[in-house]
């Protein structure tokens, strides 16, 4: 191509641009990047639609200058392939883009004390102006509650009291609709998988179990410990067909029930004919099963919303206690009445 067809590139757009297209200030395209709530609403959604036209974008080095904040939220993850964990960690990151937060996100291999505590420190060295911890277990609330990372520290999923800087779904309760499920529809021999119990999560499942039994004066079963994985649902899950004592089970998580129904079908037994099962979380091929499946829903997006909703209100000076999130059990063919499973 000779270089008589090369057009130059176009210049970027600059912020006397937008003022020039919006009719308005070079200060107060400024004021509305910035988050000014001085500016109306009218000349904010001119402006906004100018950047839009226009395709400007803002520097954000010279922004950070001048409004003396970074705009980075610091996220501690884990490398969990669990649906769980890895949702949670994708939808704080899209709340965090959206509500125009660049995110700077530590994953952790190994979730102890030092690697989190390693985690808040690289973070605060990076100039972030706020920490999202996604963390469930006991290691992460022992560093919240004793690190001072010297900026706000959101919690999310492991911290069950619906107090502080803590945003998460409320696992007792829904743990006690699953179970209560299942008293409802005559059953009695109730048995639980449980999580893992270094997880906050499985503890306030048990918890919810627990409750529900009590509450209907049937007998608390010895749980059955789990690891959240199919593969230990499955060994779980044969060993309850070989024992054959009990009309229903509630497991701690969806990708455990998988295993429990995989070892059902091979053992003969036919859910919801012969035994119920309900699992936890409303993972997408819970409905596609063979029973689909019974199972507490957790709004993953909701999470992430107000984890970055509580970011926004802390840095903002406006702290609230927000609180636990409802879960919703979905009711589908894995379940039956005892009257149908005899």
């Amino acid at each position: 191509m000779s270089s008589q067809h090369l057009q130059p590139a176009a210049p970027k757009p600059v912020m006397a641009d937008v003022a020039r297209l919006a009719g308005v200030s070079h200060q107060t395209v400024s004021r509305v990047i910035n988050g000014s709530a001085s500016i109306r609403p009218t000349t904010k959604a001119r402006v906004q639609q100018a950047i839009e036209e226009l395709g400007y974008r803002p520097n954000t080095a010279a922004r950070a200058l001048v409004t003396r904040r970074s705009g980075i939220i610091g996220i501690v993850g884990t490398n969990s392939a669990l649906y769980g964990p890895s949702s949670i960690q994708r939808s704080v990151q899209e709340a965090a883009r959206a509500a125009g937060y660049f995110s700077s996100l530590v994953p952790l291999a190994e979730v102890t004390v030092e690697e989190l505590a390693g985690a808040l420190d690289y973070l605060a060295r990076q100039a972030v102006e706020a920490i999202v911890m996604i963390a469930a277990q006991e290691e992460a609330l022992a560093v919240v509650h004793s690190a001072d990372p010297g900026l706000p520290l959101i919690v999310v999923e492991g911290d069950l009291s619906g107090r502080g800087l803590s945003v998460g779904v409320d696992q007792i309760d829904g743990a006690r609709q699953a179970t209560q499920h299942l008293i409802d529809l005559g059953h009695r021999e109730i048995d639980h998988v449980l999580g893992p119990l270094s997880y906050t999560e499985a503890k306030g499942r048990r918890a919810g179990y627990e409750e529900a039994m009590r509450g209907a004066g049937l007998q608390v079963r010895e749980p059955w410990e789990g690891d959240w994985t199919p593969a230990r649902g499955y060994e779980i899950g044969r060993e309850m067909a070989r024992r054959g004592e009990t009309s229903a089970v509630f497991v701690a998580n969806d990708q455990m029930a998988i295993g429990v129904l995989h070892a059902f079908a091979e053992a003969g037994l036919v859910v919801p004919r012969d035994v119920s099962v309900v699992g936890f979380d409303d993972i997408p091929e819970a409905g596609y099963l063979n029973p689909s499946l019974t199972t507490v829903r957790q709004d993953f997006q909701a999470i992430g919303r107000r984890a970055i909703d509580l970011v926004t209100a802390t840095l903002d000076g406006s702290t609230t206690n927000v609180p636990l999130l409802p879960p919703e059990l979905i009711v589908r063919d894995s379940t039956a009445t005892y009257e149908e499973n005899r």
